[in-house]
C-alpha cells in the first residue's frame, strides 16, 4: 500500500500536480476573499473557467498513466487524447478574462489585477504542463519530429479555440452538439482571409503566446533536469 502511494506521489510530482493545486488554490482563495469582502459574486465565474482549464490537464494525466502501464498500446491513448484536445483551449482561454478588469466599488483595482493574474498564471501552467505531457506521449509513439508538429498544431487549434470561445461564445462540448456550425465558424475565415483578418489575427496571437509560453516552460524544465543531473554527478 505504501509503495503504491509512493508511486502515485512520484507520478503526480513529475507532472507538477502539487504546484498546480497551489496556484489554483491561491486563485480560488482570492475569489472567495473578494466575495466575502464585497458581498458580490463578480468574479465567481472564474472558478468555472479554472475547472474547465483543469480538464485537459487531467486528461493528460490519464493518458500518461495508460502509457506508463501499457507502453505499447498506443490506441488506448486516443480517447484521453481526444478529450485533451477538446478541452485544451480552456486553459489559455483564461488569459482573455482580463477583459473584465475595471474599477469596481469596495475592491481596489490592484486586488483585481492580482486576482486575474493568479487565474491567468494557473491557466497558462495547466496548458503548458499538459501540452508537455502529451508531446512526450506523441514522441514515444511517433518520434521527435511529429511530436513538434503536434505542438504546433495544438497551439494553432488552441488559438482558434480561444477565438471561438471569447468572440463567438462557443463551448468545448458544442463541437459534439453542433459540429457543422462550429467547424464552419472555425475554418470559414480561412476561405476568405482578407475579410476575416481580425479573427485570424486573434487566433494567431494567442497561438503564438501559448507556443512561446511553452518554449519558456520547456527551457526551465530542461534546465532544471540538467542542473539536477550535474549535481548528481558531482
Amino acid at each position: 500500500m505504501y509503495q503504491r502511494i509512493t508511486h502515485i506521489h512520484q507520478f503526480l510530482r513529475q507532472h507538477a500536480f502539487y504546484a498546480l493545486v497551489l496556484s489554483s488554490g491561491l486563485a480560488g482563495g482570492l475569489v472567495v476573499a473578494r466575495v466575502a469582502r464585497s458581498g458580490h459574486i463578480t468574479f465567481i465565474f472564474l472558478l468555472w473557467n479554472l475547472l474547465l482549464a483543469w480538464l485537459p490537464y487531467l486528461a493528460s494525466l490519464w493518458a500518461a498513466s495508460i502509457q506508463r502501464r501499457r507502453p505499447q498500446a498506443w490506441w488506448l491513448l486516443l480517447l484521453p487524447g481526444a478529450l485533451w484536445l477538446l478541452f485544451f483551449p480552456n486553459a489559455p482561454y483564461i488569459v482573455t478574462d482580463l477583459v473584465h478588469l475595471r474599477e469596481r466599488p469596495m475592491i481596489p483595482l490592484w486586488y483585481d489585477i492580482g486576482l486575474l493574474a493568479a487565474f491567468m498564471l494557473s491557466g497558462c501552467f495547466l496548458a503548458v504542463v499538459s501540452l508537455h505531457t502529451m508531446q512526450t506521449l506523441v514522441r514515444h509513439v511517433a518520434g521527435g519530429l511529429l511530436s513538434w508538429v503536434f505542438v504546433l498544431v495544438a497551439s494553432g487549434l488552441s488559438g482558434l479555440g480561444v477565438y471561438l470561445g471569447r468572440v463567438l461564445r462557443w463551448n468545448s462540448w458544442d463541437i459534439v452538439l453542433y459540429p457543422r456550425a462550429v467547424l464552419a465558424d472555425a475554418f470559414g475565415p480561412l476561405l476568405d482571409p482578407r475579410g476575416n483578418i481580425a479573427q485570424l489575427a486573434l487566433s494567431g496571437v494567442f497561438a503564438a503566446v501559448l507556443f512561446v509560453c511553452y518554449m519558456l516552460y520547456l527551457a526551465a524544465y530542461q534546465g532544471g533536469r540538467m542542473r539536477a543531473e550535474a549535481s548528481n554527478k558531482a
